[in-house]
């Protein structure tokens, strides 16, 4: 039972002396940029799907 005492002890002073929290401003730059990759890599997967859509559409058409 101590070790695991012990083991919530050493985690929560890492957590409040140790660790390095970014500020309210990095945080909404970190988010923005996430949000931004995140749109832009969903667009590129779209497009990549429609494309492959109209080319399989193309060529199922010409076997029938």
């Amino acid at each position: 039972m101590n070790k695991i005492s012990a083991y919530f002890k050493d985690s929560y002073q890492e957590l409040t002396e140790r660790v390095t929290w970014p500020t309210w401003l990095q945080l909404q730059q970190s988010t923005l940029i996430v949000l931004v990759a995140t749109v832009l890599i969903t667009g590129v997967v779209w497009i990549m799907d429609f494309s492959s859509n109209q080319l399989l559409k193309l060529i199922y058409s010409l076997f029938k």
